[in-house]
């Protein structure tokens, strides 16, 4: 069994009582710092067998723990802080022991993206978690663009030395007066959620430098700014004739996406919201 169990974000309260006793009672823990993960480990008095599990390893170490899971040990999967699997090398492994039909469960935790989401003050009924952004400029162009044409509130993570770069990348995309919570050292001490403009969150955090990891949350684009080919009520209309065609909502974004060469994820957080 492999257990994907969260883990505090910031505040050692945080872990609970049943992740403690998943951690206490199997063989292995995966983790990406064996250092980070045995301090955790000792605050809660936990005596357990560390395996490195990172980005740069998981193809050799990845093998290991398919190994050890196929022999039947129990073994708990566990990302720096918050939950394995997301922006994390975790999905991987859940992938291929899933095609090897070896169970999966989740001790779940703290999520940094979705506490920054409630904190943010933005609209969390509809949201797109974006992650990290790809660090190559053709890539990085790529979902900058498809960032500032959703509709719907943006997560995004970001490190403290890429911060500015990323805030000012999101201006350059047409995002400047685009409402943006940036969010650090959440759940902790000196937790402190900056909120304003792009424009003017670049302007607070160049006259203070950034510190600690960040959650961004960046609120939609209005509709009107990414249409294409049609507007206003025509591009509603037209949305409305193809749901009352009965049509999924994935087959009209990708109808739509095809007519109006727009991005089909955007189109389909664009659908829903009029669906609802």
């Amino acid at each position: 069994m492999l257990y994907l169990v969260g883990t505090p974000i910031g505040n050692m309260g945080d872990l609970s009582d049943r992740a403690k006793e998943v951690l206490n009672a199997v063989e292995y823990v995966a983790c990406e710092d064996t250092r980070r993960t045995g301090l955790l480990l000792s605050h809660f008095g936990i005596s357990a067998s560390l395996i490195s599990y990172h980005e740069h390893n998981k193809a050799s170490h990845g093998e290991k723990l398919l190994g050890l899971l196929r022999d039947g040990a129990e073994v708990a999967l566990v990302s720096d802080a918050g939950m394995p699997s997301i922006s994390d090398p975790g999905e991987d492994l859940v992938h291929k022991c899933i095609e090897e039909n070896i169970p999966v469960t989740a001790v779940p935790g703290p999520v940094a993206g979705i506490t920054a989401l409630v904190l943010s003050g933005m609209d969390t009924r509809h949201y797109y978690f974006e992650g990290f952004l790809p660090v190559e400029t053709k890539e990085r162009k790529a979902r900058l663009k498809v960032v500032s044409e959703m509709p719907t509130t943006t997560i995004l993570y970001e490190a403290p030395h890429r911060l500015l770069r990323t805030l000012s990348d999101l201006a350059s995309a047409g995002n400047a007066e685009r409402r943006i919570a940036a969010c650090r050292e959440l759940t902790k001490k000196y937790e402190e959620i900056v909120r304003g403009t792009v424009t003017e969150v670049i302007a607070h955090f160049e006259e203070i430098p950034p510190k600690g990891e960040f959650v961004l949350i960046l609120e939609g684009a209005k509709i009107e700014a990414v249409s294409g080919s049609l507007v206003g009520e025509e591009r509603q209309a037209r949305i409305r004739q193809l749901i009352e065609e009965g049509l999924p909502t994935k087959e009209i974004a990708k109808q739509l996406a095809t007519e109006w060469g727009e991005n089909k994820k955007a189109l389909y957080a664009e659908v829903l919201e009029m669906i609802e």
